[in-house]
């Protein structure tokens, strides 16, 4: 799949299938009229893709369940406008004047539109085979019997790429991984062959390796069917991958609309160019330009451009009256005053500017300096873990018996540096989230040695269980959660929360605790007056904040930070990053950064270490390693990130298969199934971790090391 080669000029002009004009979607609530969706307008048309990008909160969602007529009730309402479908061989259908839940609307919902949701197991049901979720549509649109709707259903498996579709047909849910539940949904999208077809973040909660199988799946079906696509996102090196047009939303409002390359080359609101210069780029180490503030709550939305509190270029006509959509030329269109005259007059800010791209050489040269991404010497160490092993039983029976391992983590080795912040990436069910737990002692090892350096003494936390000691241990060891909402107490405030560690170790009186908590609110970019408000009166990443505040409150000099980005919008994502490497300076903390998102990674790690399937098979300084990658799966992983800019031409490489079974590892090397230069060597004999090319700083676990030289992915 090549993502990134240049698109063909397309003069012809298909037909128009779906059409929005002057859509208004409103929710009554005790704070007022939220205006969720606000005189919406744009057209899809066939065998083409729409893309939707915008922060969470700006009615990209509340748009598609729109035109699926699945707002919910008894608050929420189409206020105004048409939404309408051009039917193959029939007249249209203005869907607004359909009865949600008539049988012209069903049958329009399950033969002509259809939908793939976010999050597939909160989609799926869990007492049900996914083969019968999939008949079950087919029967009620199909008007078809048991035989030939499972025939469909095992057809359909097929078709979305589920490996021996005839026996995962009586599977659930929950047997499945990531990757193939979402499959699953699109196969349920799919089944009575749809027209149109709403993709609602199909790919924000899996790996890249996921996410690449799945485009690349979706695009062979569009042009297979001929389908249009919608596809709403907040990546936007994937809109760049999959759209030939974008609208960008703000606030309810379509703030900029154009053809792709438009957008990236050229984009002219503010907005759409503060989403475009938050991404971390490959090859790029630069500090993020995040875009201050919030999406603004639309029951209490301000004067004149919504926009404008958050905007560099606001004047005084931006805070008074609301912009119209200005016309930038070829179709593209942006609501800002500062093209009222035509001339295009917001400052270009796609590409970093000259001053920031200096601020980055200054950067990687004080890096040199400091010998960052050098293997740490051994004076300097902080954390040292030693043949780390974490396994889990698999049990079976009324008297449960153990019949197996679960191979999780399974004799990891690494060492960080005070001061320094390590990347451990891979796929999910690689072992890196358990890790981090055991390494905190959230998790009893299994076996092996988690050395920590506390008061110029080494202490196995491993071996530890005097509790005193490990007590003061956590003091040092903190973490923060992938998911704010789910880590953080909702019965409690905020003033509680980040108090409860300090009230735990016994720490200060309570007025000094008092002013601690105020103080660790202003040092993550929070203020004291919202002490006393509750998590979900927070957006995700103020939550990821407070999150952030409570790890510091006992003043820890190592953070395993899991995931603490991958959940949010790449605005939020930027200003956390920022946040981070702030306090790093300003704290001398140290970083073990799990993710999965390779780009995120190389903006904020000084080494990375690329976990499979429970082991290290690759570690290295992050510069290095992006420019050079010594094993295969690492090769892979940077290969499955999309481009940063359409025109680039570089092809896209999914890897293939998903990740083995933990409790059933292969035999030989644990790649070698999945890997494109694997022999019977590999098969039969497993590689060590050691040296490549002499430097010390390079390990590589691959019994054919290649000089593996990736061009142009940044």
């Amino acid at each position: 799949m090549s993502s990134g080669a240049p698109r063909p000029d397309r003069t012809d002009r298909p037909e128009t299938l779906l059409a929005t004009e002057g859509l208004r979607t409103w929710f009554d609530t005790d704070e007022g009229v939220v205006k969720a969706v606000d005189d919406v307008s744009f057209e899809v048309r066939r065998g083409r893709t729409l893309g939707v990008v915008g922060e969470s909160g700006c009615g990209k969602s509340m748009t598609s369940l729109s035109i699926m007529r699945l707002v919910p009730r008894p608050r929420g309402r189409i206020a105004g406008g048409t939404i309408t479908y051009h039917r193959n061989g029939g007249a249209a259908i203005d869907i607004t004047s359909l009865d949600p839940f008539g049988p012209e609307m069903r049958d329009l919902r399950g033969n002509d539109i259809a939908m793939i949701f976010q999050e597939p197991m909160t989609s799926l049901n869990p007492v049900y085979s996914v083969g019968d979720q999939i008949m079950e549509s087919v029967r009620l649109h199909q008007g078809v019997g048991d035989r030939q709707a499972r025939e469909r259903a095992v057809e359909m498996l097929q078709l979305v790429g589920i490996p021996a579709p005839a026996q995962r047909v009586r599977e659930y849910p929950h047997q499945l991984s990531g990757g193939m539940r979402q499959r699953v949904m699109i196969a349920i999208a799919l089944s009575c062959d749809p027209s149109f077809l709403i993709a609602d973040e199909p790919t924000t909660a899996l790996d890249v390796t996921i996410e690449a199988q799945i485009l690349e799946l979706m695009q062979s079906l569009q042009r297979r069917l001929g389908m249009a696509i919608m596809f709403i996102t907040h990546d936007l090196g994937v809109i760049g991958e999959m759209a030939d047009e974008v609208v960008v939303m703000y606030a309810g409002k379509i703030v900029e609309h154009g053809a792709v390359l438009q957008i990236f080359d050229q984009p002219r609101h503010p907005y759409t160019q503060g989403l475009l210069a938050s991404r971390p780029v490959i090859g790029a180490r630069r500090r993020l330009r995040a875009i201050d503030g919030t999406v603004p709550h639309l029951a209490h939305l301000p004067e004149g451009c919504y926009f404008a509190p958050r905007c560099p270029h606001v004047i005084e006509v931006c805070e008074q009256r609301e912009p119209p959509a200005f016309d930038a030329g070829a179709g593209h269109t942006a609501k800002c005053w500062l093209e009222e005259d035509g001339a295009g007059g917001v400052p270009a800010a796609a590409a970093p500017d000259a001053a920031a791209n200096g601020a980055a050489d200054r950067h990687r040269d004080h890096d040199r300096d400091r010998g960052v991404g050098a293997a740490p010497a051994a004076d300097d160490l902080l954390l040292q873990v030693r043949a780390l092993k974490k396994h889990f039983p698999v049990q079976r029976g009324l008297l449960r018996r153990t019949v197996g391992w679960v191979r999780a983590v399974d004799g990891v080795s690494f060492d960080v540096a005070a001061g320094e912040t390590v990347g451990l990436v891979g796929e999910s069910g690689c072992g890196k989230s358990t890790t981090g737990r055991t390494i905190l002692r959230l998790l009893q090892p299994t076996a092996g040695e988690v050395l920590f350096r506390l008061e110029g003494a080494d202490l196995d936390l491993a071996s530890l269980h005097d509790h005193r000691t490990l007590k003061r241990v956590r003091r040092e060891l903190q973490i923060i959660f992938q998911d704010p909402f789910s880590s953080l107490d909702p019965r409690m405030t905020v003033r509680d929360i980040i108090e409860e560690p300090l009230r735990a170790q016994r720490l200060g009186a309570p007025a000094a605790r008092h002013a601690r908590v105020d103080r660790l609110l202003e040092v993550v970019g929070l203020n004291a007056w919202q002490k006393n408000r509750y998590p979900h009166e927070f957006s995700g990443g103020q939550r990821q904040r407070i999150g952030i505040a409570r790890a510091l409150a006992v003043d820890p000099s190592l953070l395993i930070c899991d995931e603490p980005v991958s959940a949010l919008d790449v605005s939020v994502q930027a200003q956390i990053l920022n946040l981070l490497e702030d306090l790093q300076g300003e704290l001398r903390l140290t970083f073990l950064f799990i993710a999965h998102d390779l780009s995120v990674v190389e903006h904020i790690a000084d080494r990375v270490l690329v976990m499979y399937l429970g082991r290290i098979v690759e570690v290295a300084p992050a510069d290095a390693l992006y420019r050079q990658p010594k094993h295969p799966y690492t090769e892979a992983l940077l290969k499955a990130i999309p481009a940063s800019h359409p025109r680039l031409e570089r092809k896209r490489e999914p890897l293939q298969g998903g990740v083995p079974d933990p409790a059933h590892p292969p035999q030989g090397c644990h790649f070698h199934p999945r890997c494109p230069y694997a022999t019977e060597r590999c098969a039969r004999e497993e590689p060590a971790l050691q040296p490549v090319g002499g430097a010390p700083d390079r390990l590589a676990a691959c019994h054919h090391v290649r000089e593996l030289t990736l061009a142009g992915y940044h």
